[in-house]
């Protein structure tokens, strides 16, 4: 079993910056990729970035060049750096952890998530 709790949500202007934590219980979480989504008001969750074991990395196309994740094992960390903030970025950020590896499916847990809201 795995547990996270994101930090780091916050209200902040377009174009400023924030940057989420993920926090994970346990002893393997070297062992499973993380993930962030986010979901909107009215909007399905959708992917956001992707960091593998082994640390590659996966983003969707509209934070391709803004966000950054990234990964610390020994603090069983992971984050978001987000720059260049967009008001529709403006969502509840989750993350997730995966056993599979399969970018952007089969999460196996979830955190509650943190509000991210960006003001024009």
């Amino acid at each position: 079993q795995v547990q996270l709790v994101e930090s780091g949500g916050g209200l902040v202007q377009a174009g400023g910056s924030l940057r989420l934590s993920c926090e994970a219980s346990g002893r393997t979480f070297s062992t499973y990729a993380m993930a962030w989504f986010r979901q909107a008001p009215g909007n399905e969750r959708e992917f956001v970035a992707h960091i593998s074991r082994s640390g590659n990395t996966y983003y969707t196309d509209s934070v391709k060049g803004r966000f950054t994740i990234s990964r610390d094992k020994a603090k069983n960390t992971v984050y978001l750096q987000m720059n260049s903030l967009k008001p529709e970025d403006t969502a509840v950020y989750s993350c997730a952890a995966s056993s599979r590896g399969v970018v952007g499916r089969s999460y196996d847990y979830w955190g509650q998530g943190t509000q991210v809201t960006v003001s024009s």
